[in-house]
Formats: structure tokens, C-alpha cells, sequence
């Protein structure tokens, strides 16, 4: 299957997409590690998307839309792919339709991750992260460390991001709803949009998911 994952921040689209691409056996691409493998290798695009970064601007689409081609054209993705923060507006998503059509291919679907707005806010806004070990990351609702402000795995400080703040969440969100959720419309009008709940346990989301892919519906 090629399909495209979209929905707000705090969706949880990076565990369901690591789930389904794993489930469905096909490659999870994400841009963020486009990006990253990219730079790390010191590739063209990688060269060129690092000054953009390191100027403060924003990577232009058609290096995002340059490096997505590369990832998509290897072996691994010749029996399909689970596209993750691509396409991120309408411009991409039309970029991306051209791309698929000179390769004699198209998407099956668009998963579109529903989760109400407060419920996004609260799950990000309620992380904290450990000062000594980054990857130590609670939730003072959800799983709430047993003393408050210290890390249960190693002792350190607790604290949250600055951009887990709620302020910068709704930032996030206006954001999506600007750019990135018109791309619903888009692949609405051309009957690709399967809407799945993006509330309640992960394991319950993902095998909402899949029936939903499975179904079409």
C-alpha cells in the first residue's frame, strides 16, 4: 500500500506510523528523517537543506519534495510506503500527485489521525522530559513519575519543553489547520481520506487503523 498519514500535533502519527508500516511491512518515510539522513551523509540535498536550516528559514518544498523522490525510488519502497510529515500543504501534495504519475503509480489512501483539539493540548502540554536522558519522557497525566519533578529511571530533573507549552501547542496547531489540514480537502476530492480516531489506547488506534485501510471506509 502507499499511503499518506496526516493529523494534528499530539495525534500520536509517529508510534501509529512506525505501527502500520511495520504491520503492513512497507517503509515508514519520514521528512524529519529525510532530513536528518540526509545531513548526516552530506548528500546535495542534505548540503542544501542545512544552509537553509542553519540561515533559520524554511527548508523550500522542492527540496523536501527532491529528497522524498530519492527515498521513494529505493528498493525497499518498490511494494509501497507509509509517508510521514509529507506532503505538509496542498503545493506538496499536488507536487507529490505529478511525481507518482510519471512513475505509472498512485496513493490507496490518506489515514487522516482525528483527535479533538483540547485532547492534543493535553497530551503534549502534560510531557516532561528528564534533564540527564532525553529519551526518559513522562506524562503527569498518564504516566506520572512516582515523586514529582524527578525521574523515576535515573533521578534526574523532570521539566517541560518549551515547546510543549500550551501556548506554543495551539502555535502548532493553528499552524496545521492552516497549511497542512486543507491537504484533507484535497485528497477528499479524490476519494482517497480514511478518518480514523485517534483517541483511546495505541493498540486500539492502530487496529482502527488497519481496519479502516483494509475496508476503505
Amino acid at each position: 500500500m502507499r499511503i499518506v498519514l496526516v493529523g494534528p500535533p499530539g495525534a500520536g502519527k509517529g508510534t501509529q506510523a512506525t505501527r502500520l508500516a511495520e504491520k503492513l511491512r512497507i517503509p515508514h518515510i519520514s521528512t524529519g528523517d529525510l532530513f536528518r539522513a540526509n545531513i548526516s551523509r552530506q548528500t546535495e540535498l542534505g548540503k542544501l537543506a542545512k544552509s537553509y536550516i542553519d540561515a533559520g528559514n524554511l527548508v523550500p518544498d522542492e527540496v523536501t519534495i527532491a529528497m522524498a523522490k530519492d527515498r521513494m525510488a529505493q528498493p525497499d519502497a518498490e511494494g509501497g510506503f507509509l509517508l510521514d510529515g509529507f506532503p505538509r500543504n496542498v503545493s506538496q501534495a499536488e507536487a507529490l500527485d505529478e511525481l507518482l504519475k510519471s512513475e505509472g503509480i498512485k496513493l490507496d489512501a490518506v489515514l487522516d489521525l482525528e483527535a479533538p483539539e483540547d485532547e492534543v493540548v493535553k497530551r503534549i502540554a502534560g510531557r516532561r522530559v528528564c534533564r540527564k536522558d532525553s529519551a526518559h519522557v513522562f506524562h503527569v497525566t498518564y504516566s506520572p513519575p512516582k515523586q514529582d519533578g524527578v525521574c523515576d529511571l535515573c533521578g534526574g530533573e523532570l521539566y517541560q519543553r518549551n515547546d510543549d507549552s500550551e501556548e506554543t501547542v495551539r502555535t502548532r496547531l493553528e499552524v496545521y489547520h492552516t497549511q497542512t489540514e486543507p491537504i484533507i480537502g484535497y485528497y477528499r476530492a479524490q476519494g482517497l481520506v480514511v478518518t480514523v480516531s485517534a483517541t483511546g489506547p495505541v493498540d486500539e488506534v492502530t487496529g482502527r487503523a488497519l481496519e479502516a485501510l483494509k475496508s476503505g471506509q
